[in-house]
């Protein structure tokens, strides 16, 4: 049994897909972000960094969201959510992810949290301009990487596809959207059709009629 401490459409998004794609026995629990539960004592004897997810596996609490789809994937090797050890297409799974979380992820929180990257407000709307290029750049390095494959390591979903999925549905109000890049917007589209996406957005709320309605 996984306990999987969440909020809707936050960091914990990916590996809740990667527990209901698994068919894994897990419990949900909510961390109220509006009255700032991250930060209670009980949460941060869990996760001393005060963020969202945590995962608890056998009385054993990880948090980062990528090391816990890392997790999540090993312990299900034969899920494919991963490739093999010795699998060229392996350390493929590793860079992409790293770009997704240090970069395309890191540009957004930059994006969506200005006011903790300058000591001055008045340069809060250069900030928000600066950062809405730097993630058209990054998405524009995926769309590339999806010309010719329909997923992020070619033929095969992966933990890649699904935590691309969480940071693109962030990264819809950016001005650059990812649905203003074609291979990108088709393949978000495609995977709406997902029933894992389907059944997992319509747990947390999250309305995917903007990537559905892509022509």
């Amino acid at each position: 049994m996984f306990k999987l401490y969440y909020y809707p459409n936050n960091a914990s998004l990916a590996p809740h897909f990667l527990l209901h794609h698994l068919k894994a026995e897990y419990e949900l629990l909510l961390v109220d972000k509006k009255s700032n539960s991250q930060k209670s004592a009980d949460y941060l004897r869990l996760n001393p960094a005060g963020r969202i997810p945590t995962l608890v596996v056998n009385d054993q609490p990880i948090f980062e969201s990528p090391a816990i789809c890392i997790h999540i994937c090993e312990l299900h090797p034969q899920s494919d959510l991963m490739p093999a050890l010795g699998a060229p297409t392996r350390p493929l799974f590793y860079q992409w992810l790293a770009f997704l979380n240090n970069t395309l992820q890191a540009e957004l929180m930059v994006r969506y949290y200005p006011h903790r990257h300058t000591n001055d407000e008045a340069t809060i709307p250069n900030v928000i301009a600066a950062q809405d290029e730097r993630v058209a750049d990054a998405l524009s390095i995926i769309n590339d990487q999806l010309e010719h494959q329909e997923y992020l390591l070619g033929d095969t979903l992966t933990a890649c596809d699904y935590f691309l999925f969480m940071l693109a549905e962030w990264s819809l109000p950016i001005e650059k959207s990812p649905l203003d890049f074609e291979h990108l917007a088709a393949y978000l589209k495609r995977l709406c059709l997902n029933p894992t996406i389907k059944a997992v957005c319509d747990i947390e709320g999250i309305d995917l009629t903007p990537f559905e309605s892509y022509s």
